[in-house]
């Protein structure tokens, strides 16, 4: 067996068709007696009606039960079952009278789809995940905030995804969903019961908040028009653990070790800036997404479990800006230093108080991060970072053990660049890692770093 993924060729792709067997409704198995409105936070209000995806891939196992019927009717029961605690993923997102978006919490239901694939798994070819899983193995929202999907496929195995209306879930409470669902489907025990409570995330009276915001975020109202134009597509590799390592020591000093994530992030940008054959005076910008549930939890002791558990969107997406020409001569470890100074303006309370209360003074109008827009050419380009650490591939077991592969699939649909880094199955250490740029950055990230990026294939599995 190889150690290093199959490599597909830079045009190959495997195509392959999907029959949708059936559609059902799901509704949670109890609710709340009444039919109620669950209002969004004001940080839920800073995202879009973005879908996020997510999918897990089984193999079939002989010595289990892993026929169609099985399956299908354990997913089924346990949805049901989950969605009774995580409610409101079973209701819809509704105007207010003041044109916000609420979520009315009505038990409309889930829609789970099954399908079928005609393709094995190990054929399936992640490397081009806008032709393999961009509508075929993760669905599209047509009912309500969640849709999942079983798929089958031809040699037995099974594909299990979701896609999640980012209005209401960012990356920890899509993980957290996702845990509580394996966990119900064995035992019917929820380890860890969501919160919703938006009064969790009211502003300051009266609001207050440091004009630093206005450089981070920006009402849509104040948008001029977009002079972009490039097309992004979707890319999936795979990052070994040594690579990781030697860029983190690259990254770090005797005085600063730096975290994976950060020399990561600064990797990408120094790589993208040094594979920029142009106007050194070219700016370039950096944002990665900080999650603030562990900041919060100093206002109140008591109240640091709900603040744990909350679920909902508790982000903000600091950015950093050099020219080219800066990040050509900087070696890695003062961008590195670069990256951990924008990051660490937001990692604290004062700064996700403010940003709720940055919301609370724009309200009605919708606002965005700036780093998400990329109007003016002399903006530069910009790229978005995410710990997808989290995806909690190891606890999705439904009774038929865990996946071989899981990922989340995000259809961006930005002018800004997108990458998300997710532990590799069954492969201590290595990272699996998701990018949305345009075909240039692409081309210098396979040309520059070949050692560290290959492209995704399952082959290497069977």
């Amino acid at each position: 067996m190889s150690d290093l993924p199959f490599s597909y060729g830079d045009n190959m792709s495997i195509d392959y068709q999907v029959i949708v067997k059936g559609r059902t409704i799901i509704v949670a198995g109890e609710t709340p007696a009444n039919e109620h409105w669950l209002a969004l936070t004001n940080l839920d209000l800073l995202l879009p009606p973005l879908e996020v995806g997510v999918f897990f891939c089984y193999k079939k196992k002989n010595n289990i039960d892993m026929s169609t019927e099985a399956v299908a009717n354990t997913i089924k029961k346990s949805l049901a079952g989950v969605l009774s605690t995580f409610y409101p993923l079973a209701g819809e997102i509704v105007q207010n009278s003041h044109g916000e978006p609420e979520v009315c919490c009505n038990n409309n239901g889930v829609e789970f789809v099954h399908a079928h694939a005609d393709i094995e798994l190990k054929d399936l070819n992640f490397y081009h995940p806008d032709s393999s899983v961009k509508g075929k193995l993760v669905p599209r929202i047509n009912h309500g905030l969640l849709s999942v999907q079983l798929t089958e496929l031809k040699c037995g195995s099974m594909i299990i995804s979701c896609a999640f209306n980012h209005q209401l879930s960012d990356g920890y409470s899509l993980n957290m969903f996702l845990v509580a669902w394996a966990n119900y489907s064995q035992s019917a025990n929820i380890f860890k019961t969501p919160s919703f409570r938006p009064s969790m995330l009211n502003p300051r009276l009266p609001p207050r908040y440091e004009t630093s915001f206005d450089n981070l975020y920006i009402p849509t109202t104040s948008l001029p028009p977009s002079s972009f134009d490039e097309h992004l597509v979707s890319r999936m590799y795979h990052v070994r653990a040594d690579s990781i390592e030697r860029i983190q020591s690259e990254a770090s000093t005797k005085e600063t070790k730096r975290s994976k994530f950060i020399s990561f992030t600064a990797y990408i940008w120094k790589l993208l800036a040094d594979g920029n054959i142009g106007n050194a005076n070219a700016m370039s910008r950096m944002g990665v997404v900080v999650d603030g549930r562990q900041f919060l939890t100093q206002v109140d002791k008591k109240d640091s479990s709900l603040f744990e558990n909350h679920y909902g969107n508790v982000i903000s997406v600091p950015y950093g800006v050099a020219s080219i020409g800066d990040l050509n001569t900087m070696p890695l470890h003062e961008v590195a230093n670069k990256v951990h100074g924008f990051v660490a303006e937001t990692t604290n309370e004062e700064h996700f108080r403010g940003l709720i209360d940055w919301v609370q003074l724009h309200r009605p109008t919708q606002a965005v991060a700036r780093i998400h827009l990329g109007h003016e050419k002399a903006d530069g380009n910009a790229v978005v970072v995410s710990m997808g650490q989290g995806l909690p591939v190891d606890d999705m077991d439904f009774g038929w053990g865990k996946p071989e592969f899981g990922s989340y699939y995000v259809p961006w649909g930005s002018q800004t660049g997108y990458v998300s880094t997710m532990p590799y199955a069954n492969r201590y250490g290595d990272w699996v890692v998701y990018m949305y740029l345009n075909e240039k950055e692409f081309h210098v990230i396979e040309r520059m770093a070949p050692h560290v990026f290959t492209p995704l294939s399952l082959s290497n599995l069977f």
